[in-house]
């Protein structure tokens, strides 16, 4: 069941907020991982496969920006997996998409503004860059993630790791030339940023600013390089 977010207040969403829940989500964000190339599918299970084995023991998990449910539904010994994302059309197909024998609640909300009580979970993910896709306020992002998860709880994001890059950015000319996408803008895409015509734009977050977003937190993160694809940062709560 999706449940419906709360009501927002103050500045409305960013445009790569719009860009989620609009152009690119339910079966469209699902194309894109079809057109993945396997050294960027490697790159994908490596990180579901790091968030698996860090959340081991855990009964109540959340993903900031799930999607379709593409790492949810990985989580079924999980006793419940709870999924966050603002596009309602992706969470009407996750519900469909997800196995019916697991407990995957889902809820349309923005990841800054949660509705959740305090420490209510025992880890909170964010993977594949979400940290830079929801386009919403870092800071806010981590201490909404810090303020939801349990005392000795875990925390993850993943940024993308620079040894990636041509395989990150030929993944997107794919993307593009499926129609998923803009069309990649390539003067302005370079250093760690891709950029397409359309407004879409997807930056790469640094250790130095996860350690910075963190540390203003109250918390002293560690970092974990997975296949040479992602950058983790780790916290316990």
């Amino acid at each position: 069941m999706v449940r419906p977010a709360p009501k927002e207040s103050g500045p409305s969403r960013t445009l790569m907020s719009e860009y989620y829940r609009g152009k690119l989500s339910a079966e469209r964000l699902r194309k894109c991982y079809e057109v993945a190339s396997p050294r960027i599918r490697r790159y994908l299970d490596a990180e579901a496969s790091f968030v698996k084995e860090c959340t081991r023991g855990a009964r109540l998990v959340l993903e900031l920006g799930c999607g379709y449910g593409r790492v949810m539904k990985q989580f079924v010994r999980v006793r419940t997996a709870v999924g966050c994302d603002t596009s309602r059309d992706s969470l009407i197909y996750a519900g469909k998409y997800l196995p019916r024998h697991g407990d995957f609640p889902l809820v349309c909300a923005d990841a800054s503004r949660l509705c959740f009580r305090s420490g209510t979970f025992d880890a909170v993910f964010c993977v594949q860059n979400g940290i830079s896709a929801f386009g919403v306020d870092r800071g806010e992002l981590v201490a909404e993630a810090m303020r939801v998860t349990k005392v000795g709880g875990n925390i993850l994001f993943s940024s993308y790791s620079p040894r990636i890059w041509e395989e990150r950015v030929a993944w997107f000319r794919a993307q593009s030339m499926a129609g998923l996408v803009g069309e990649i803008d390539e003067a302005r895409t370079r250093a760690g940023t891709i950029v397409c015509t359309d407004g879409f734009r997807s930056t790469t977050v640094s250790r130095a600013e996860f350690k910075r977003l963190f540390s203003n937190a109250g918390a002293r993160p560690r970092f974990k390089d997975v296949d040479g694809s992602s950058v983790f940062c780790v916290v316990r709560r």
